[in-house]
């Protein structure tokens, strides 16, 4: 199989960490995530790490300029396929993208939606417990609210970020922002739309499906 370059797009919960995760095994592509070039720009204190830092430390958002020159130097770094998994969020962010991929020769192969429904969403996150000791997530359909971690024995506990108010406030910004890429890939003829309801296993099988459409 050729290289293989893929965007992965879905809601905060809709199991884009996990199906990236089989997707990079299955298909031997680099995981490229945008939370982890950050954190790596900040801690070698890059030349755009430090710019990114001087916009946090001010509580300003880290303009789109900064994001797409960070992105462009880790595609810089990768020799064969990739998937892109927290990037593009957004309409000016994803035609970056495409600019970038035109000047390297390496267009897309495909787009990626995990789809889910937004109330399956809130359930799914509302029922997330943390473990104060490993940091490990276990959902209440698997662990007792009250029961201590399985893996470690540590005290689970209700994450503010998994608060429904937050949640919902989350799924907000991501239909507002992210979710008009799914309408601008479907008209380039990107788009594959995944059922990301069920085990993570049978999710990555429509996966799979998608991607050998």
């Amino acid at each position: 199989m050729k290289d293989i370059r893929i965007v992965l797009l879905g809601a905060p919960g809709a199991g884009k960490g996990t199906q990236a995760d089989f997707i990079a095994t299955e298909y031997g592509c680099e995981h490229i995530s945008t939370g982890d070039i950050f954190r790596s720009n900040l801690r070698d204190k890059t030349e755009l790490g430090l710019l990114a830092e001087s916009y946090m430390n001010k509580g300003a958002l880290v303009p789109d300029g900064v994001v797409v020159d960070m992105v462009r130097d880790r595609l810089r770094d990768i020799a064969g396929g990739f998937l892109m998994d927290g990037f593009p969020r957004t309409l000016p962010q994803a035609s970056a993208l495409e600019d970038i991929l035109r000047v390297m020769e390496k267009p897309l192969d495909a787009v990626l939606l995990l789809d889910i429904d937004e109330e399956v969403l809130v359930k799914r996150l509302t029922s997330r417990r943390t473990c104060r000791k490993c940091g490990k997530i276990w959902n209440l359909a698997a662990v007792e609210s009250d029961a201590d971690c399985p893996e470690c024995g540590g005290a689970l506990y209700l994450r503010d970020d998994d608060a429904e108010e937050v949640i919902r406030n989350r799924l907000d910004v991501y239909c507002e922002q992210t979710l008009p890429l799914a309408d601008w890939y479907e008209k380039k003829g990107l788009l594959r739309r995944v059922d990301a309801v069920g085990s993570p296993a049978e999710v990555f099988g429509r996966v799979r499906m998608a991607l050998s459409r």
